[in-house]
């Protein structure tokens, strides 16, 4: 399997001016075109929506701005209604944007970079997979193109039945 990754170190992000700072936040990303996948941007948050719904809290790992292959498994996967419908009945999406032009507020930024050096990521895009408790059951490390939609789908619900 050819996976596409890009490999960075996790220092080099924008922070949110003081003004953007005091606008009113959405916790809700911008990452999936498609109006029926909603991925947050709050690890909190997620944690506990994940563990209320009884379901499983997918954490992507993304330079959405920058990232070529990570741009690709937007564009290819995330909004697909085959994507959207499966995730919809299985998990809470959470995106964690390490973007290069974007700018976001501080405390989006610390959460992130805390995440990432929790969980090791060193490649994007990169997924980590947690029960509603909280303990981590897989990852998927990169995107392979080939398989689209449903390769990474498969590759989810293989990490999901362990």
């Amino acid at each position: 399997m050819l996976a596409a990754v890009a490999v960075v170190g996790l220092g080099a992000v924008l922070v949110a001016t003081q003004e953007e700072k005091e606008k009113p936040q959405s916790q809700v990303s911008q990452v999936a075109s498609q109006p029926e996948s909603r991925w947050l941007t709050d690890y909190t948050k997620a944690q506990q929506e994940a563990k209320s719904s009884n379901k499983f809290l997918l954490m992507e790992f993304t330079g959405s701005d920058w990232c070529g292959p990570c741009i690709l498994l937007q564009r290819q996967v995330f909004s697909s209604a085959e994507f959207q419908d499966y995730a919809g009945k299985n998990f809470v999406l959470l995106e964690l944007d390490f973007p290069r032009t974007k700018t976001q507020p501080h405390e989006v930024v610390v959460q992130n970079q805390e995440l990432a050096h929790r969980y090791g990521i060193s490649v994007f895009p990169s997924a980590v997979i947690l029960n509603g408790d909280g303990k981590k059951i897989g990852e998927l490390l990169g995107y392979d193109p080939e398989g689209g939609s449903r390769g990474y789908i498969e590759e989810l619900e293989k990490a999901r039945k362990r």
